[in-house]
């Protein structure tokens, strides 16, 4: 009698693979979400009600910059940095208040 064993060898991920999977997955989302963006864009324009008033698509400028940002790793563009590490939160003494307005140009 013959008996079959599966072996099989989990293979780990590096952290670049695992980078680069999320990152794929990423892109596939924002790729979908697009889509279906576009799909909902172009219904929302031919079946609007106040035909004095139609849309256009001028009027979804701010939502399809908030899509675009998603394609960046660190999120939307408008929103600030992850903090370093090396400086303490407020509420352990850190600073209240970071300046992030970069300066006029000399």
């Amino acid at each position: 009698m013959a008996m079959e064993i599966n072996i099989s060898v989990a293979m780990e991920k590096t952290p670049q693979q695992e980078e680069e999977a999320q990152e794929e997955a990423r892109r596939a989302f924002v790729a979908e979400l697009w889509r279906r963006f576009e799909s909902l864009q172009e219904w929302a324009v031919s079946h609007w009600p106040d035909t004095q008033h139609p849309l256009s698509s001028a009027d979804f400028v701010e939502a399809r910059k908030e899509i675009l940002g998603l394609r960046s790793p660190a999120g939307p563009l408008n929103q600030p940095a992850t903090r370093d590490g090396a400086e303490p939160a407020p509420e352990q003494g850190g600073a209240q208040y970071l300046d992030v307005t970069p300066a006029p140009w000399p």
